[in-house]
Parts: structure tokens; C-alpha cells; sequence
């Protein structure tokens, strides 16, 4: 039963190849076989070639191992971590939103 991927519109697709071939050319820069990137990342080599061209169908571990293999894994952190739409968002919230004061509790026996 062949595996099923989700369909990504064309900007995805551009940013994955973006990927892959940014993994690309730190593999090169750092002068280090395809070879001896996919055994240190633990992947075979037709997978690491998958990653480099930015396969839609290579797990997101794939490129996060070739990436820790790279010494690059910190990136990863990068990810969504500025999300200034949402910040936006969640002080809009927060302005519009009402804060109750919790109703008082009066001691027993005491006249409210």
C-alpha cells in the first residue's frame, strides 16, 4: 500500500527545497561526502539525496538528524519561535477581554 504525504501548496514546496538545498551547501561548505553525512545522521544515502532536494515525503526527523549532524540543530529552535501575528493576536485578546473580580466570600454567620 503505497504511503499517502499531504498535498502543500507551491510556497511549501519552495521553502522545503529552500531547506534541502541550504542542508546542501553546509554538507559542502564543510566539505563532508553525502556519504559520510547520511551514515553520521543515520539514514541511507538515497534518503539524505531526498532531504537535499527537499522531498515532501522525508520525515521531519530525517532533516532535523542531518541537521544535528551538521552541527546545525540549534536552527531548528528558529522554527516558529517569532510569531509576531500571533503575539498580535493574543494582546488584541487580552485588551478586549474582561477580567471578572472572584465574588467575595463573607465568613459564616456574618451579614452580607
Amino acid at each position: 500500500m503505497p504511503r499517502k504525504t499531504a498535498r502543500l501548496s507551491f510556497a511549501l514546496e519552495d521553502i522545503l527545497k529552500r531547506v534541502g538545498e541550504n542542508i546542501k551547501l553546509a554538507r559542502l561548505r564543510r566539505k563532508i561526502t553525502a556519504a559520510m553525512l547520511a551514515e553520521r545522521a543515520g539514514m541511507t544515502r538515497m534518503t539524505l539525496s531526498k532531504v537535499e532536494k527537499g522531498d515532501r515525503a522525508v520525515t521531519f526527523g530525517a532533516y532535523a538528524s542531518a541537521l544535528f549532524s551538521l552541527g546545525l540543530e540549534k536552527d531548528l529552535l528558529l522554527i516558529a519561535g517569532d510569531d509576531p501575528l500571533g503575539r498580535r493576536l493574543q494582546d488584541a485578546g487580552l485588551i478586549h477581554t474582561k477580567q471578572r473580580v472572584p465574588k467575595r466570600k463573607t465568613p459564616a454567620g456574618a451579614l452580607p
